[in-house]
């Protein structure tokens, strides 16, 4: 990076920064309370919510794992931000009006309500362990890797950078996190499209046709037709190691009968990390921000997906034989960084800022929303019941500080072994550990009364011990049955593609449910459950038009490349 990119850099944080601390300093002159904190009632915009609901999900996982995966895969990758905008629309329609209607704060807290506090319980602490251990370690350690790649700065550095400018906005709470992560998308979006931009003039001028990024697209398309591809064929024999390993990642129509849904849904309806930022508003502000985010993840593949697409082109055909190295080991994670380094002086720095606006996001409204969890769901609950509100925003602000100390810990010698899945994977695939068990509790805790308590404990714990069972035992004895198809791996080894294994235990833990709510005997009359009307669920005719835009762009998407 040249003097003009560090300036464009500082420039950024400055304005950031600024804006961060006018925020927190106006809102300092009303009492902060613990809702303020957490959740800025009542005080963020539509066009808050959907910008923070983005910059929080975009993250280094995106910019550096999805390119990754871009890169290996191809389009099909996409299905997870396309599918995503379709899930928004279910989540703003059906989600949103319980929680709204039945004061929900907090994931566990809506746990509490329908069925009990063993329940609550158990699921926050399932949250604090997958948030730290999975979500903020591995965001923190991709994006340390890609900056460090990029400006030869130490990593261990760079990582303790990065998690202190998160800090900096997470300790003035969720109004600060919410209106700087306006500036943020801006400036990831703007830095993006600059990256895809600088990619298509790459791959045009590589094959001799200048400067002409149309040209540069049909390149992409000619040369590398099998990566705009979204669905994979099942891989029959004298299948290369190749496509077996690209359909245990995405296993074509399959994965859209159940995983992909599960793993959507379960993310943007029944997570914490991101339904906390429409829980402070009003229903119309919070469809209005949801459905501005749909459109949001629509064109994040053209940010995301295209410069790895272009990297795997270039790198086919003689290019970034160096970029695409670390340690002197290749790395699909590269594509991004790779792609980075090309950029002329100044937009370097520009691309910079938004992969740093990416990564600093995600840190801070994760870090938020272990504190929210950790501070009104276990702290006041079970260790300081009478605490102020002054005491539990103090604690609020302890929990960021312990949790992103803990990620820099797991972090320093990659104790999870990151680097060896590949970022976008290792999420996915240790995030749908949980995902089925927890969207089962959730939609039948919503949609049917008869739902116990005991049956919500069984289907978490079961769920989990079915996904061990799916993915480290049973393609081990039995590779090819009614359920499923297990396929060697480049290793040897056996696997389910995991987004199958998702939609299987999603079912059977459906089914374990409703068969011990249909025993159970504390069932009907005593069940806690919440105000569910139909009325609810309408929605303005300006609503629906937003939708059917949304869902029209992704079927045309779809067909388009199926």
């Amino acid at each position: 990076m040249k003097t003009i990119d560090i300036l464009v850099f500082l420039v950024y944080f400055i304005i950031v920064a600024s804006y961060g601390i006018w925020i927190y300093r106006r809102k300092k002159n009303i009492k902060e309370t613990s809702t303020d904190f957490f959740l800025a009632e009542g005080s963020l915009t539509w066009w808050a919510i959907g910008a923070s609901l983005i910059a929080s999900n975009i993250s280094a996982e995106q910019f550096i794992g999805m390119s990754g995966s871009g890169f290996k895969l191809g389009l099909a990758i996409s299905a997870y931000e396309w599918l995503a905008a379709a899930s928004l629309v279910i989540v703003a329609v059906f989600f949103m009006p319980i929680y709204l209607k039945n004061r929900i704060f907090t994931m566990p807290q809506f746990l509490k309500t329908r069925y009990n506090e063993t329940v609550a319980l158990i699921m926050a602490i399932f949250w604090l362990f997958l948030y730290i251990t999975v979500n903020l370690t591995s965001i923190l350690y991709l994006g340390s890797l890609a900056i460090s790649n990029l400006t030869g700065g130490d990593f261990h550095l760079v990582m303790i950078a990065l998690a202190a400018f998160a800090l900096i906005i997470t300790l003035g709470g969720m109004k600060v996190i919410g209106y700087t992560d306006v500036i943020q998308v801006v400036v990831l979006v703007v830095g993006g499209l600059v990256t895809s931009y600088i990619a298509l003039r790459l791959v045009s001028g590589k094959f001799g046709y200048g400067n002409n990024i149309i040209a540069g697209l049909n390149t992409l398309l000619e040369k590398a037709p099998e990566h705009f591809k979204m669905i994979f064929d099942k891989p029959g024999v004298g299948a290369t190691k190749a496509q077996v390993a690209n359909y245990v990642d995405l296993p074509g129509v399959l994965m859209l009968m159940g995983g992909m849904w599960v793993a959507n849904l379960n993310y943007w309806g029944c997570n914490q990390y991101i339904t906390q930022r429409a829980l402070g508003a009003d229903l119309k502000t919070a469809r209005k921000g949801i459905l501005f985010a749909a459109f949001l993840k629509l064109m994040m593949p053209l940010i995301v997906v295209l410069p790895g697409i272009a990297a795997y082109v270039l790198y086919k055909n003689g290019g970034l034989q160096t970029e695409m190295l670390t340690n002197g080991e290749f790395r699909n994670d590269n594509a991004y960084s790779a792609i980075l380094g090309f950029l002329p002086t100044g937009l370097k720095g520009l691309s910079m800022a938004a992969l740093t606006a990416a990564i600093v996001a995600s840190l801070a409204g994760k870090a938020n929303s272990i504190s929210t969890i950790y501070t009104l769901d276990i702290y006041k609950k079970y260790v300081n019941k009478n605490a102020a509100d002054n005491r539990l925003v103090w604690m609020g602000r302890v929990t960021v500080i312990v949790a992103l100390i803990l990620a820099i810990i797991v972090n320093w010698k990659d104790s999870l072994g990151i680097a060896g899945e590949g970022g976008f994977v290792f999420i996915q695939k240790y995030t749908g550990y949980i995902s089925p068990a927890i969207f089962a509790v959730f939609l039948l805790g919503f949609f049917w009364k008869r739902t116990t308590a005991k049956a919500a404990i069984a289907g978490i714990i079961g769920g989990v011990i079915l996904m061990v069972l799916f993915d480290k035992i049973l393609p081990g004895y039995y590779h090819e049955t009614a359920l499923y198809s297990a396929f060697q791996t480049a290793d040897g080894v056996y696997e389910i593609p995991f987004l199958v294994s998702m939609g299987w235990v999603f079912f059977f833990t459906l089914l374990l449910m409703v068969i011990i709510s249909l025993v159970d005997k504390t069932g009907g009359k005593d069940i806690n459950a919440l105000v569910v009307e139909r009325s609810m669920f309408k929605v303005s005719p300006a609503i629906l038009a937003m939708i059917v835009v949304i869902i029209g762009i992704i079927l045309a998407l779809y067909v388009r490349f199926w």
